[in-house]
């Protein structure tokens, strides 16, 4: 999952950037608007950790233009704001979820995997596809009723394909959803991934489409 934190508390920022990388997300940061809503044009992300009080464009400006442009991002308000009226602002401006400060991180990542499952269409924890079955909390797969053992970009490899079934995605989107800004990236590590996952799943799992991308089918119903 790619996510983009926007926090001007350098502290704060750095340490949930590192904390979500670590945890195997691709997690990018800012500390400012008008820096991401740039980005949020240009590149994708899966979802949006938002502070609201940020120099310049506050957060609920920017959550207002993203939603007023159609952008349906889930978006997750991190603040030390805690007046209901201010939750309430934040909501009706379009946000998902409202996480006050102090925090801690396991919660956070499970609001995170809250409002990007249901943006994905699905509300369990668990993504069956045909004989795939993915725990999207303990990040794990099983195939065909066995284990499979995978790497986190793997995981995050095979969720992204699972998530979006039946659609065609390019090699930069899904570069994009595994690797942050901070990460080098060899030419050939996408396709070493799929090999990877082919090989430990099935061949035809994973579908080439020639000049376009790769896609995992929808199961029949």
């Amino acid at each position: 999952m790619r996510i983009l934190v926007v926090e001007d508390d350098h502290l704060l920022g750095d340490g949930i950037t590192r904390a979500l990388t670590r945890a195997g997300e691709a997690a990018d940061w800012l500390t400012n608007a008008e820096d991401a809503l740039h980005s949020l044009q240009v590149e994708h992300f899966d979802c949006l950790i938002l502070d609201l009080g940020l120099p310049g464009m506050d957060g609920l400006s920017l959550l207002r233009q993203l939603r007023k442009a159609g952008n349906a991002l889930p978006v997750l308000i991190l603040t030390a704001r805690d007046a209901i009226e201010d939750r309430i602002a934040g909501l009706d401006a379009g946000a998902d979820d409202y996480l006050l400060k102090p925090f801690d991180l396991a919660e956070l990542r499970a609001r995170l995997r809250a409002i990007t499952r249901r943006s994905k269409g699905y509300t369990d924890t668990l993504l069956q596809l045909g004989d795939l079955e993915i725990d999207t909390q303990a990040q794990s797969a099983r195939y065909k009723g066995e284990t499979v053992v995978l790497s986190r970009r793997e995981f995050g490899l095979l969720l992204t394909l699972a998530e979006n079934a039946g659609k065609v995605l390019s090699r930069s989107r899904l570069e994009e959803s595994l690797y942050g800004w901070g990460n080098e990236v060899e030419s050939n590590s996408l396709e070493v991934h799929i090999h990877h996952l082919r090989k430990k799943l099935d061949s035809s799992v994973v579908r080439t489409v020639r000049g376009v991308g790769y896609m995992m089918d929808k199961p029949a119903a």
